[in-house]
């Protein structure tokens, strides 16, 4: 699910160890993960515990970085727990290490929307080689220090203005690390139907995805699909990124607006991007275009978002405190293209009461 961040760009001088909480049955586990970890002077480990009710209870007297927490425990389940962990932790990031939630599977799906971070498959007993330390490091290293490759520039934020009446055709979301539990508290928030369609790029391996819009169509009553060729866009349908293709949308001779699948890298990187489907939202539907962009790694949606600004349309974006990461939603605010930062549960609503449909 991430690309590896190598230990130079992480400036030793600036940044203090980051400290772990591992949260694991099994004696052994806890133990290798501890090597691995502390051999690397990035990190630290601030404790170890066997069952989510002793790491609740450490969280309640002491703050980590990141918790690493199993899913299969005696007691209360990792899946269980992980919300009142997520609350105990104040800010602290959890990585789901588990051999019984697999990249793709329902369970890691789930723990997506409950609010973690990142998942990391758990090898059997013994085969903790060299490739899972490498992959352990790198998560941590993401989730703990994510803008160090794509940095951003600083200085003051500008919102630009959102007038009431704005027209709206077609609304597009993007969301990266964090999102599935974003996206839960954003479709949540809708009161009633914004009349537009909807189109979304989570990033997701492939493996994700039908689980993905099953949990999505649980979060809200608006239909949801994954996006095929040559769909027409229906007003109040919302359609998902397929894994390995981005989603854009064109113009038919028949004057509907149709999915457009491609399978062109985007600079960013992923695929699906967020940016290809923000410009193809641009080309088609022009001043009419509007954006969201939720927590995530990079700047995926800043160049797309440059597009629907400059045809005149608009973008709302996450704010800070609310973010699991303020990549691409502060991207998007630091380069000028905002025209609010919210709390996911509060966009809709704002989106609502400013806008005329066009669609």
């Amino acid at each position: 699910m991430s690309a590896p961040i190598p230990a130079s760009a992480w400036n030793m001088t600036d940044q203090k160890a980051a400290s772990v909480l591992i949260v694991d049955d099994s004696v052994v586990v806890r133990t290798v993960l501890e090597r691995i970890i502390v051999a690397d002077p990035r990190f630290e480990v601030a404790h170890k515990t066997s069952t989510a009710e002793q790491a609740l209870a450490f969280l309640e007297r002491e703050r980590v970085d990141v918790v690493l927490l199993d899913v299969e425990m005696p007691g209360q389940s990792g899946l269980a727990a992980l919300p009142a962990i997520l609350k105990a932790g104040r800010g602290a990031r959890v990585i789901i290490l588990s051999g019984n939630c697999e990249e793709g599977s329902a369970s890691a799906v789930e723990a997506l929307a409950l609010g973690a971070g990142d998942i990391l498959s758990k090898p059997g007993r013994g085969s903790f080689g060299e490739q899972f330390s490498e992959a352990l490091l790198s998560r941590i290293a993401r989730i703990v220090n994510p803008t160090v490759p794509t940095p951003v520039s600083t200085g003051p934020i500008r919102l630009r203005p959102f007038q009431s009446g704005r027209p709206l055709g077609c609304l597009g979301v993007g969301a990266s690390t964090g999102g599935i539990h974003a996206l839960g508290q954003l479709f949540g928030g809708i009161t009633e139907p914004l009349g537009v369609p909807i189109l979304l790029t989570q990033h997701l391996p492939p493996s994700f995805i039908s689980f993905f819009a099953t949990q999505l169509a649980r979060m809200t009553r608006l239909p949801v699909k994954v996006a095929e060729q040559g769909d027409i866009l229906k007003a109040d349908h919302v359609y998902i990124a397929p894994g390995g293709a981005n989603l854009e949308c064109r113009r038919s001779r028949t004057g509907h607006v149709v999915v457009a699948l491609t399978t062109d890298r985007a600079p960013s990187g992923s695929l699906p991007a967020v940016d290809p489907m923000f410009a193809a939202m641009a080309r088609a539907y022009g001043p009419e275009a509007g954006a969201i962009v939720l927590t995530g790694m990079g700047r995926d949606g800043t160049a797309g978002g440059q597009q629907i600004v400059e045809e005149g349309g608009w973008i709302v974006a996450q704010d800070e405190q609310s973010s699991v990461v303020w990549g691409m939603p502060g991207s998007i605010a630091r380069g000028g293209l905002a025209s609010a930062l919210l709390q996911p549960q509060d966009i809709m609503s704002f989106i609502a009461k400013r806008i005329t449909v066009t669609a």
